[in-house]
């Protein structure tokens, strides 16, 4: 009678002392960067989507190559110009065992507006009016105006529970609801246990998933921004799978017989974004002393600026052959992509001349911004000595997302460099973003915090959102895309290459073209 009772404490003890990594039915995931929060409506960012996914479902899904899936609505279909309608799946329980309904998914969508932040989720429920639920399995989605693109921005619309975040759907609340766990109910294959700012994210499976239980009992996300740490500890066998493997790395972690190295192109792609505004503030002459006016207002010096960066330097050095060229903001996979636009010349004497032409002939100082645990370590550098050929001093300056996506929201960049993912796979979702004149009353231009404006590429993104003729649409979207490239608002610098490391004796691992890193994609061996 007392054996038994001390034999359960030392198997215990026993458990709390082996390592997870090697429990069988635990993954240990390390990724170079994590979620500013658990709630899936505060952000729009990759870090922030890619661990939510694994707690809270969309509406639709995109799958590994952008393709719109069924997730929890099975079907969709236009009702007429303006109203969209979704029928909703059977059977699906939140992880506290209420049932999922069109409650839930009109809740959502009303909710994002109250509680997003920092590169808002809004841009993906910027089309929808208002919300009828037909029966507890069917919601109509009332539109401003034909909004062809809805089911491609709904692979984003993360569904929370409705009871489970009432108390907690406010800027002042959602935090203290979401990141402690009591508002952390979904649908998703996961069910939140802890996590904190960049501490470990603690999952465990969720046995009545309706796509079915996973494999794993428990997932740990480790949040690991130093590229040696994380393969470190891929080496060592404290973590089952690293995403972003070092290019500097990838010849040792190919020739360890206990690691493979798994390599995708993604839709991803790095570029340098110029400030349009009058009073830019970290601009200066060789002297220190700040300009009188922006010179990137100038289109002679945008263009010397793109003439003097070789992508292929980029490619070969900065991402160390991790990268292919680009032509235009978006991958030839992507919807409206315009196969014409060749990609930009390298021509630093034509460049020189330009900066000349537009009176900064010795160029001028520049700070260039950027987050240093989402682009590759040497891509700053780089930039700024191929900048240096024409008399462009750029001081780099890389800081954690936490900090340079906030502050790039209120303005305090001139230059700076940023990733954009087209996850939708159309256009669209980039330009409306990126390229539209903010304009918060219709919902366009979310991301464009910089004040670009030009009149001809706001027509041609608001003609596309509402063309529902597919090849009117893509016309449209080469036609602004096409307008991308010659007014250069923004300036691609690469496509990026992923690697991910694997435990390979563990573990297989599926990638995708939008680089999450999913426990959802890792089967054991």
């Amino acid at each position: 009678m007392i054996k038994r009772p001390i034999l359960h404490a030392a198997l215990f003890l026993t458990t709390l002392l082996t390592p997870l990594s090697v429990l069988a039915d635990d993954l240990i995931i390390a990724t170079k960067s994590g979620p500013a929060s658990m709630d899936p409506h505060y952000t729009a960012t990759a870090a922030n989507a890619e661990a939510t996914k694994h707690v809270f479902d969309t509406l639709l899904r995109s799958g590994n190559n952008l393709e719109v899936e069924p997730s929890l609505a099975v079907s969709w279909k236009p009702i007429d110009d303006t109203t969209w309608e979704f029928k909703l799946r059977e059977g699906v329980k939140f992880h506290d065992g209420s049932d999922f309904t069109a409650e839930d998914v009109k809740f959502s969508i009303e909710r994002i507006p109250q509680v997003t932040g920092p590169n808002p989720s809004t841009i993906y429920v910027r089309r929808v009016q208002n919300v009828e639920i037909v029966d507890p399995l069917t919601v109509r989605v009332k539109t401003i105006g034909p909004a062809p693109t809805l089911p491609n921005d709904f692979v984003r619309l993360f569904i929370v529970s409705h009871k489970a975040a009432a108390d907690y759907s406010t800027k002042e609340t959602a935090a203290e609801g979401f990141n402690t766990g009591k508002a952390t109910i979904g649908t998703g294959p996961y069910k939140f246990v802890k996590w904190a700012p960049t501490q470990d994210l603690v999952l465990e499976k969720f046995d009545d998933y309706w796509g079915g239980a996973q494999p794993w009992d428990h997932v740990i996300r480790k949040e690991i921004p130093n590229d040696a740490a994380r393969v470190a500890q891929l080496k060592a066998g404290q973590v089952d799978l690293i995403s972003k493997v070092p290019s500097t790395d990838l010849d040792a972690l190919e020739s360890d017989p206990n690691l493979e190295v798994v390599k995708y192109e993604s839709v991803y792609i790095p570029y340098l974004e110029f400030d349009f505004r009058e009073n830019t503030p970290l601009v200066w002459d060789k002297s220190g002393k700040k300009l009188d006016k922006n010179p990137f207002l100038d289109p002679r010096v945008r263009e010397a600026f793109d003439l003097a960066i070789d992508r292929e330097t980029i490619k070969d050095v900065a991402l160390e052959g991790m990268g292919a060229i680009p032509t235009q903001m978006v991958t030839e996979n992507i919807f409206g992509y315009n196969k014409d636009i060749k990609p930009a010349p390298f021509d630093v004497e034509k460049a020189a001349r330009l900066m000349a032409e537009a009176g900064y002939p010795d160029g001028f100082k520049v700070a260039l911004n950027y987050a240093n645990d989402r682009l590759p370590i040497e891509l700053g550098p780089t930039v700024a000595q191929l900048l240096a050929a024409i008399n462009v001093e750029a001081d780099v300056n890389g800081v954690p997302s936490a900090v340079f996506n906030p502050a790039k929201t209120r303005g305090e960049y001139s230059l700076h460099m940023a990733f954009w993912g087209t996850l939708t796979g159309e256009s669209n979702y980039m330009l409306s973003s990126l390229m539209h004149t903010n304009d918060p009353a219709k919902s366009l231009g979310a991301f464009n915090v910089r004040g670009y404006s030009n009149p001809e590429m706001d027509r041609l993104i608001e003609e596309a959102s509402v063309e529902m003729d597919e090849n009117k649409r893509r016309e449209l979207l080469e036609q602004a895309n096409l307008l991308v490239a010659t007014d250069r608002p923004d300036l691609p610098l690469a496509i990026n290459l992923s690697a991910w490391g694997i435990r390979k004796d563990k573990i297989s691992y599926t990638p995708r073209s939008d680089e999450d890193t999913l426990a959802m994609d890792v089967k054991p061996k």
